[in-house]
Formats: structure tokens, C-alpha cells, sequence
């Protein structure tokens, strides 16, 4: 599902809810502040660190009776004292071990409790704020970036970067480009017949993309570039970089020369999600996400949708491209299958993109590209072979098939801030209710907004 054209390396350089007054004078009334945004933080799960801004003339002492009392009234042994004095005014305190969200809560409410206390706050932890040295990255990676059609996934990477999920990519298979082979871990062909398949033989543990070339078209690399935008290696000071670069790819052949069989495809989703498929070993890394950037015409079958369904009962979210007929989706599977996430694609302008199927349908939409310009399109990993691989290179191409790929990255940066996953119906209620509003209006329906990678992940961390 895409169109696309050639870009050369060579040729670019880019839980209280009260406060609790026992043993203090005074009344809750009196009580002082709590600031718990730095509780909501992404990527911090536990806190030791606080800053207490006492009321003028609240002696050393008072403080140390203060935050004494206030570790007191945690059901677990906590001891809590003093670190030093800020120069801007406040006490920054240290407790005896990390705390959960809801137990720094709870201690920051008793500590705030002592009518001597202004404020109290959490010691948030900051980090270097992420700008990758990707060399196509300022240049053609827009849909990454905070801009007009963007997912700020640029934001999100400051928290994290998808490390330790797994995605599977049913696709081409995959051809080894060095900005993207460090983040693969082993796939399987499923291509049954020989004719499709090109390698000269049927199903194996080789999921090596050949070359799909057939009949009067070139080999696309489609699997190599839908891999490489969710998933290619970043900072590494060349090419491209992935929505979640530091995830792995599981690469799942199931498209050759003229396309791939329904029966294939299914058993490729059942392997991905961690089922058993007889004569295939067992998958070592099941996904927790499945992107499928392929369809076809009609209504989803019902073989389909119980592979679907079968996943989704697994825990693996499933994400597909709505199409690129510039029609409803619901003539088209899997985008007119339930369960699964339909994405649509828009333009650098961050609406409709021209060839996008549309309709109720649709889910989420996402950067696709829409113009014959590489600057507009979605630049990822490719190879320069017309047929079989020759030498690795960067493809701009269009299509939802590289709008999936983006919500597929950003499902894997949902997932690695949490420490038990979401379950698939969770992803894509966060998705929806994160959403950046279009920047324009659109001639047809494609859903409420363009994938945010920021606000969902930070909505994911503290679902």
C-alpha cells in the first residue's frame, strides 16, 4: 500500500486524596499545598526526592518532627530527613526508599498536612532533551517531528524509545540495511507457494526479502522501509531513525511476487501474536504489536477476523493501513476487520492524503506523504535493486502503508513505559483520546485527529 521513489544515501547528508492533620496544630484548612504534576511524570515510576518550602521561622528541628510524624503514618517502615537547603527557599528532603506514585502522594499530603509548610512538591528528575543525529532527520523525518502533520514522536522520545518491545511487520520480509538489521530479531517466511515466494523454496526460518518484482514493477522493499519507520536504529549518525528506535522488529514474510495469500497472512498473525502454527517453531519474541501494511478488496473474512481476534486475545495489538483507493475503508480487509486499529494517512499539511481510503471506519490517522517532492513523502530504509538486492539506499514512498507504521512505533513507545502492558483496547482508547486535532478540514472522514506519540505516551504511564 504505497508509492514510492527512489532517494540514494549518497545522494542526502538529516493516594490520599485528604489531607491527614493527626498530631499537628492547627486544621486541614491550614494545610500546605501539594504539587503533583511531577508525579505524572512518563518516565519516572518511583520517588525518594522532595522539596518542603516551610513557613518563615519553622526551625530545623520543626522540620525534622515534621517529616518524622509524616513518615510515621505510612503502613510501611519509612524514615524521611533532610538533604540540604535551596538557595531559592525550601528544604529538599530524601525518604529512606523509592515510593510508588500513590505513596509519594500519600507522604507528600501528610507532610503537607503540618500548617508550618507552604508547599510541597516533588525533586523531579530532568533529562537531556532528545535531538536525534540522524542525517535525514531534519530534513525528510517531518512526520516524526512537532510540526504542522507531525506525531511528535521527537517529544515523546525524551521519556523513552521503545526499548524492550517487540513489533512484528508482516510485510516483504526485510533485506539487510545496516540502519536497520542492529534492531531485528528472527522472523519466518510463510509464503507456501514457491511461485510467490521467489527464493526457490516454500515456508522457512529465512525471512530475507528477495525482491517482490513482478511482471512489469520493480521490487518495492516495502517490508525494509515499514520496518525502518517504526524501528530503524537511531543516533547513529546516518540515515534515518524509527518512531520507536529502540525497539525490535520481528520481520514475518508474507508478501511476494504478485501479493500474498489470505491463508499465509493468518497464519503469520497467529505466529507474530505467539500462537501455534503446525510445522513453524515457536516464535521466541512474541509482539506486542503487529503492524500490517497490506489489504485487499472487500469486506473481512472470517478467517481474518478469528486470527484478528485470536491475536488481540493474546495481547498483541493489531494495526493496519486503511487502503489507498480514496475509498471507504469498509470495502477493504483487514481495514474493514474489527479489532485492529485502521489507520488512514494524511499529507505534510496534516490532512487527507489524496489516495487515502476514508470512512467510518478509520481509526486514527498518521503521516503518509502525498506528493512526488522526498521532502513531502516518508523517507525509510530501502535497497537500490530493481529485482533481487543489490545495495542498501533510502526510499521516499506514500501510502497508509507508511501511515500504519508510525502508530504501530508509537504503540511500542506506549508500551515501554509501562510495567504491565496495555491491553489492546486500552492502546487504542488512549490513541483516540490523545489525538492533535487536524490542522485543516478534510473532504473525508478520517477520524477525529493525527496520532500524538507525546500525549499518548504520557497518557499510557499513568493509565
Amino acid at each position: 500500500m504505497s508509492k514510492s521513489h527512489k532517494l540514494h544515501q549518497h545522494a542526502l547528508a538529516t493516594a490520599m486524596a485528604i489531607a491527614l492533620t493527626a498530631g499537628f496544630a492547627g486544621s486541614a484548612a491550614a494545610a500546605g499545598r501539594v504539587d503533583t504534576a511531577g508525579l505524572q511524570s512518563a518516565d519516572q515510576t518511583s520517588f525518594d526526592r522532595f522539596i518542603v518550602k516551610y513557613r518563615a521561622g519553622t526551625s530545623v528541628a520543626a522540620q525534622q518532627t515534621s517529616l518524622d510524624r509524616a513518615a510515621g503514618g505510612n503502613a510501611k517502615a519509612l524514615a524521611v530527613g533532610r538533604l540540604r537547603s535551596l538557595s531559592v527557599g525550601g528544604e529538599v528532603v530524601q525518604a529512606s526508599r523509592g515510593l510508588g506514585r500513590s505513596e509519594a502522594e500519600s507522604l507528600m499530603r501528610q507532610i503537607a498536612a503540618d500548617p508550618n509548610v507552604e508547599y510541597v512538591e516533588v525533586d523531579r528528575m530532568m533529562k537531556p532533551l532528545m535531538t536525534p543525529n540522524d542525517t535525514h532527520y531534519g530534513t525528510y523525518l517531518w512526520g516524526m517531528q512537532t510540526s504542522t502533520g507531525g506525531i511528535k514522536a521527537d517529544q515523546a522520545w525524551n521519556t523513552t524509545n521503545g526499548n524492550g518491545v517487540v513489533v512484528a511487520v508482516l510485510d516483504t520480509g526485510y533485506t539487510d540495511h545496516s540502519d536497520l538489521v542492529g534492531n531485528l530479531l528472527p522472523g519466518y517466511d510463510f509464503i507456501s507457494s514457491k511461485t510467490v515466494a521467489g527464493d526457490g523454496g516454500g515456508r522457512d526460518a529465512d525471512a530475507h526479502d528477495p525482491g517482490d518484482y513482478y511482471r512489469n514493477q520493480n521490487s518495492s522493499w516495502h517490508g525494509s522501509h515499514t520496518a525502518g519507520t517504526i524501528a530503524a536504529v537511531g543516533n547513529n549518525g546516518a540515515g534515518v531513525i524509527g518512531v520507536a528506535y529502540g525497539a525490535k522488529v520481528v520481520p514475518v514474510r508474507v508478501l511476494g511476487r504478485g501479493g500474498g495469500y489470505t491463508s499465509d497472512i493468518v497464519d503469520g498473525i497467529t505466529w507474530a501474536s505467539g500462537g501455534t502454527v503446525s510445522g513453524a517453531p515457536v516464535n521466541a519474541n512474541p509482539a506486542e504489536v503487529i503492524n500490517m501494511s497490506l489489504g485487499g478488496a472487500g469486506a473481512c473474512s472470517s478467517t481474518y477476523q478469528n486470527a484478528i481476534n485470536a491475536a488481540v486475545a493474546r495481547g498483541t495489538t493489531v494495526v493496519v493501513a486503511a487502503g489507498n483507493d480514496n475509498a471507504d475503508a469498509a470495502g477493504f480487509t483487514p481495514a474493514s476487520c474489527g479489532n485492529v486499529i485502521t489507520v488512514a494517512a494524511t499529507n505534510k499539511n496534516g490532512t487527507r492524503a489524496s489516495y487515502s481510503n476514508y470512512g467510518s471506519l478509520i481509526d486514527v490517522a498518521a503521516p503518509g506523504g502525498d506528493s512526488p517532492d522526498c521532502t513531502t513523502l516518508i523517507v525509510s530504509t530501502g535497497n537500490a535493486g530493481t529485482s533481487g538486492p543489490t545495495t542498501e539506499n533510502y526510499l521516499c514512498m506514500a501510502g497508509t502503508s507508511m501511515a500504519a507504521p508510525h502508530v504501530a512505533g508509537t504503540v511500542a513507545l506506549m508500551q515501554a513505559v509501562r510495567t504491565t502492558p496495555l491491553t489492546p483496547a486500552q492502546v487504542e482508547s488512549i490513541l483516540k483520546s490523545t489525538l492533535r486535532a487536524f490542522p485543516g478540514s478534510n473532504d473525508k472522514p478520517i477520524g477525529n485527529g493525527i496520532i500524538d506519540a507525546a500525549a499518548a505516551v504520557s497518557a499510557a504511564a499513568t493509565y
